[in-house]
């Protein structure tokens, strides 16, 4: 058995993930107080044109977004996956909302993680209790 794992990559830009490890271990505990056992989780970052061509090609959704989180598991309570973020669509929100660029980051980071973990955001209190989950996960954050 491989040792869990949370990996990045980059697939259409030029980018480099600061605090790797810290975000690995901050991520795992997220996981782990979920009551969910880690397999493998790889966020790809790229732009904001290739993640709406995987968001047109496997979701039919011709949108721009800033993650797209694959559940690949095939065992519950386990957490097999691929999460892409757009890098673009992160640095264009932290702008806007008046945010850290790494904080933002990680925020989407989490929010991605917490889909996998059965959290939900289509409906007004999904969301709110999505928010508060990030806010919490964030609070725990420390570089």
């Amino acid at each position: 058995m491989a040792t869990p794992a949370i990996h990045y990559f980059t697939e259409d830009i030029d980018f480099t993930l600061k605090h790797k490890t810290i975000i690995r271990n901050w991520l795992k505990e997220a996981i782990t107080a979920e009551g969910y056992k880690l397999k493998e989780l790889n966020f790809i970052f790229c732009s904001d044109e290739y993640l709406l061509s995987i968001n047109q090609q496997y979701l039919n959704h011709d949108t721009y977004t800033d993650v797209i989180t694959f559940d690949n598991a095939e065992e519950l309570k386990t957490i097999v996956s691929d999460i892409f973020i757009s890098i673009d669509r992160i640095r264009e929100n932290a702008a806007e909302f008046q945010k850290d660029f790494q904080n933002e980051l990680c925020r989407v980071m989490v929010h991605g993680t917490l889909h996998l973990l059965g959290y939900k955001d289509k409906s007004k209190a999904d969301k709110a209790g999505m928010t508060a989950k990030e806010d919490h996960y964030l609070a725990k954050l420390a570089f």
